[in-house]
């Protein structure tokens, strides 16, 4: 039976359910990549979730490598997470007050990341990002930031910028609503390749205010920073008098407790969170040494503000679960060591089946790329990747209950509740796998 005639007979609810969709949301989605337009076919609607394990409407369930898009690291709907969340419910779902939680997770979090002295509290990744990079321009009162072709801060209209030809040329914006005003003052850069981002100084000089970067990429896949590229940016920005920030939206309480400034030993000047830090909760932050934070209203001039952030019963779901894993330092390892295991033998069968590859990984983060190429480490690798090779993989993936997310440009999350027989029956599904 053919893959498309077994989708629809597996997906039937699924299939109705975004028929329906598509007439009130556009797209049927409310965020682009859920659509499958990259990989083709039709989403499938998720019901409920359980450790390592997601529920399609269907009734089917599948092994989950997407987790939220890297929230659940101890996986979905863990029981301490639900009961402390319910019984924070009990007390009110939201004050638009202050709140002595937000104080409790304040110094959690700057008790175990490094170089930071104060966080303040937002809604989501693209918040964090957008807020960190008006605080970076207010504070060296210039209005230029460099970002980095292929990562992915959010869809504020800073970051949504192409470049033109050559690191010398202004962005060009690459979603319509995005003026030219906005794109000449966001300047894009090679992916490790610190050449480019000196040429960009040079030509900018006591003009650019912050590099923004993922220290480890997950939005063209998983791609690692190259030895001394970070090290590089750093050297950089103090040479110019720049920021550097660290979106650790992804990376934050992953890589480690202190997130990649931990992991990879480089401060960054502010560093930006989501994800795991909400527990599967809207929530976002970003954070710096008090003489920047201080800058930020209503201590100083640089204006933000929320009328959600700080909600109650997101900071609870947060401090829990980062409680959790403050708690249980093995956990980093053990997720660690199950990505490692899915990398080495993934790659095995893919040998033995002749079918060429190449896997990038960085703790709990990895990326399969069907390529020729021995190394991916930017952009412009990605895109020379067999994508259509990927999509017939997602497909059988999916068709054998495990789900990965459904684009050759994305990461797979390794949760906690990923264990061996997780880890076995996708090593099934890849073994069926004929290219």
């Amino acid at each position: 039976m053919c893959n498309y005639f077994l989708e629809i007979m597996l997906y039937q609810r699924s299939s109705a359910l975004f028929k329906d969709a598509q007439e009130y949301i556009p797209g049927g989605v409310n965020s682009p990549v859920r659509a499958f337009k990259s990989v083709g076919g039709t989403p499938i609607f998720i019901k409920k979730s359980e450790g390592a394990y997601i529920y399609d409407e269907d009734g089917r369930a599948y092994v989950d490598y997407i987790n939220s898009w890297g929230p659940m690291i101890i996986g979905h709907t863990d029981p301490r997470v639900l009961n402390a969340t319910v019984e924070q419910m009990k007390n009110g779902f939201s004050f638009g007050t202050p709140t002595e939680l937000e104080t409790e997770i304040a110094k959690l979090i700057t008790s175990v990341v490094p170089n930071i002295d104060m966080v303040r509290m937002v809604n989501s990744g693209t918040e964090a990002c957008m807020s960190a990079i008006r605080l970076a321009r207010g504070y060296t009162n210039r209005d230029k930031i460099v970002k980095f072709e292929g990562c992915y801060h959010g869809h504020s209209d800073s970051f949504l910028i192409k470049a033109g030809s050559g690191a010398a040329t202004f962005g060009n914006p690459n979603s319509p609503g995005v003026t030219q005003g906005t794109a000449k003052d966001t300047l894009l850069a090679e992916y490790n390749n610190l050449e480019d981002v000196k040429a960009l100084f040079e030509q900018n000089k006591d003009e650019i205010a912050a590099i923004i970067v993922e220290p480890i990429a997950g939005n063209m896949g998983c791609i690692v920073p190259e030895k001394g590229f970070l090290e590089g940016l750093r050297q950089i920005c103090d040479a110019n008098g720049a920021l550097l920030i660290f979106d650790e939206v992804m990376t934050g309480f992953r890589q480690a407790m202190g997130g990649s400034q931990e992991r990879l030993n480089i401060n960054a000047d502010i560093v930006t969170f989501g994800k795991v830090i909400g527990g599967g909760f809207p929530v976002g932050a970003f954070a710096a040494r008090r003489e920047i934070m201080n800058h930020l209203a209503p201590l100083g001039p640089v204006y933000q503000a929320g009328t959600l952030s700080g909600n109650p019963i997101a900071m609870r779901a947060g401090i829990t679960t980062l409680n959790i894993i403050n708690n249980d330092r093995e956990l980093f390892n053990r997720i660690d060591n199950a990505t490692e295991t899915l990398d080495t033998e993934i790659s095995k069968i893919f040998a033995e089946k002749g079918i060429p590859n190449h896997i990038n990984r960085l703790g709990s983060m990895m990326s399969v790329f069907f390529t020729e190429q021995t190394e991916i480490k930017n952009f412009t690798d990605v895109t020379k990747c067999n994508h259509e090779r990927f999509n017939k993989f997602f497909h059988h993936l999916l068709t054998n209950a495990v789900y990965i997310a459904p684009s050759g440009y994305e990461t797979w999350f390794i949760s906690d509740a990923i264990k061996d027989t997780e880890i076995n029956k996708t090593l099934d599904a890849v073994r069926s796998f004929e290219g």
